[in-house]
């Protein structure tokens, strides 16, 4: 679970090869939000460097009010073309998302402009990229800063992208030949820990098969929590540092 260039990290492809294998890590997936681009270019490398890689992707979506990412897993190569076409109408849903940002930033007195974040951004655009632009003006300090103040789900400047619900996404995963996974849980925004699990569950009975137990973010207990409830329902684990680089 890493992000690159293709979306909001600062690696590109080949550098987050040569940093895995440095750090001795023997398998990697780029997991980048939206897009598998970073693939290609990077495997490469990869058959250079003799480790393995795995084609991967993370998608913002909705179950209910609640924001919930998922990720997907491809360890049989390439997901079948018709994920692809349904990718891009994603990509245009963020794309509308980053206009409608840019004018709310406005709408406050920033000087903020869409074609300022873009040139962070490259091929994908994301909030990270808008962070940038406000520290580099001087609105805010840090990146966090630009989220817990602006751009962040409790900012004075958030709005909401069209994204598919969490269902959607796992069964669009799955008939790709894709495994979906919930990624850090611990970031749902169901903090009981019993209606957390309850909220599990509905994806597993919707087709999940995995959970990241292990992230980052978590805690020991976290991992602990989530690894029971794997085995409680009979879920794969999958576990990422969440690497974006300098973001």
């Amino acid at each position: 679970h890493t992000h690159t260039t293709e979306s909001d990290g600062t690696f590109e492809p080949e550098e987050m090869v040569n940093a895995a294998v440095r750090a001795g890590l023997r398998t990697l997936a780029i997991t980048d939000h939206d897009t598998t681009a970073a693939h290609e270019p990077a495997a490469v490398a990869a058959r250079i460097a003799g480790l393995e890689l795995i084609r991967g992707i993370e998608l913002s979506t909705k179950h209910g009010d609640a924001n919930v990412h998922l990720l997907g897993y491809f360890f049989n190569g390439e997901p079948s073309p018709g994920f692809d076409e349904w990718i891009e109408g994603m990509l245009e849903g963020r794309r509308d998302r980053n206009r409608r940002l840019a004018l709310r930033l406005q709408d406050l007195g920033l000087d903020v402009h869409l074609e300022e974040a873009e040139k962070y951004g490259r091929r994908l655009t994301g909030r990270p990229h808008f962070a940038r632009v406000l520290v580099s003006k001087g609105y805010v300090e840090t990146v966090r800063e630009a989220f817990e103040r602006y751009i962040g789900e409790s900012g004075i400047a958030y709005v909401e992208r069209v994204s598919p619900t969490t269902a959607d996404a796992i069964e669009h995963i799955l008939a790709a030949g894709g495994v979906a996974s919930i990624a850090h849980p611990v970031r749902l925004p169901v903090r009981d820990a019993d209606a957390q699990e309850a909220m599990i569950a509905a994806f597993v009975d919707a087709g999940l098969p995995a959970i990241e137990a292990f992230h980052s973010d978590h805690s020991p207990a976290d991992t602990r929590r989530y690894l029971t409830i794997a085995e409680k329902y009979g879920m794969a684990v999958s576990g990422g540092s969440d690497f974006h680089g300098a973001n």
